[in-house]
């Protein structure tokens, strides 16, 4: 009964659910999550433990305590949406989801059950042939009954000559809500059964290895644009300026810069009499307090980062 460990590579068009996916598998807030295409910029880890079933007590015993009571581990790779376009941003993107295609054991791929497969999302399913044999696909939102809802089993029946995505859907796909939670174990059970043996890398309390000042940016770009419109929400990204962590309060001081493109579009960050980039502060702070046992104090402004996404210096910060 030796323990699995994988990595896992989380692959789909943009907007399919990927990143409430991970959260609902890992059972925390892991990644942000919009109804913004392309909210995911870098390759998200979160972890997923789970424990041996009906094994003997004696055997605990000779088992390092890091993985006692552990089935396994599997690391999940959450990567930005794939969308086709030659831009650079969209490209350095694509890169993150590649590099984590390669390095991965594993590769879930996640398909929305309300929209049909399109251009797009043969060419993903090409870019997975070549992985076939270590790829899951998971049809997510069946909990969406919608006249859009799309027959699925119908296209892998029927389909299999002329598609891409029906090849892959002919060895079986699982049925999930990332809402409900409605299939989750049945899709992390067939994973743990073909992840490899192997140790765990992350003691069991770990869901997610990112550096607090990542969690803390990502989580005010998050409300930063669920609540901007138009293509202000691509257009910025979060710096954290200055952080300190005073023990004798137990409290976190946080400085961060909400960085847009074009000096015109701070006032629509900031809001009339500041009202927007107060609410941004305050909805972050609600969810930080959720995460961290700090009191936390966030100073958070706006400043302009002329045409930052054309920049390779900071692509190469950003998108990861």
């Amino acid at each position: 009964m030796l323990a699995k460990f994988g990595f896992v590579a989380i692959v789909g068009r943009p907007s399919v659910g990927k990143s409430t996916l991970l959260n609902r598998m890992c059972g925390e807030k892991v990644a942000i999550v919009s109804k913004v295409p392309q909210t995911t910029r870098n390759a998200i880890r979160g972890i997923v433990n789970r424990e041996f079933k009906n094994m003997p007590a004696g055997m605990r015993t000779y088992m390092p305590a890091y993985m006692r009571n552990m089935q396994g581990q599997l690391v999940f790779i959450d990567t930005p949406g794939r969308h086709a376009s030659e831009k650079k941003f969209n490209k350095k993107l694509q890169e993150v989801s590649d590099r984590a295609l390669q390095e991965c054991d594993l590769v879930l791929y996640v398909l929305d059950a309300t929209r049909p497969p399109g251009a797009e999302e043969e060419e993903i399913a090409s870019l997975l042939a070549g992985f076939a044999d270590k790829t899951v696909a998971a049809l997510n939102k069946i909990d969406i009954k919608t006249k859009d809802y799309y027959n699925f089993q119908q296209h892998s029946d029927t389909a299999a000559q002329q598609s891409s995505v029906a090849a892959i859907l002919k060895n079986g796909y699982y049925p999930v809500s990332a809402q409900t939670g409605e299939g989750i174990d049945e899709l992390l059970e067939k994973l743990f059964a073909l992840a490899p043996e192997g140790e765990p890398q992350y003691d069991s309390e770990y869901y997610t290895d990112q550096e607090t000042s990542f969690r803390i940016s990502e989580i005010i770009r998050e409300q930063a644009i669920n609540r901007l419109r138009q293509e202000l929400p691509h257009s910025l990204y979060v710096d954290i300026a200055d952080i300190e962590y005073k023990e004798e309060e137990n409290r976190l001081w946080v400085r961060a810069f909400i960085i847009v493109e074009r000096e015109s579009q701070k006032g629509m960050v900031v809001g009339k009499g500041g009202e927007m980039i107060k609410a941004i502060r305050l909805a972050a702070l609600k969810d930080l307090k959720r995460i961290f046992d700090w009191k936390i104090d966030l100073d958070l402004r706006v400043k302009t980062g002329e045409n930052w996404r054309s920049k390779d210096h900071l692509l190469r910060k950003l998108v990861r």
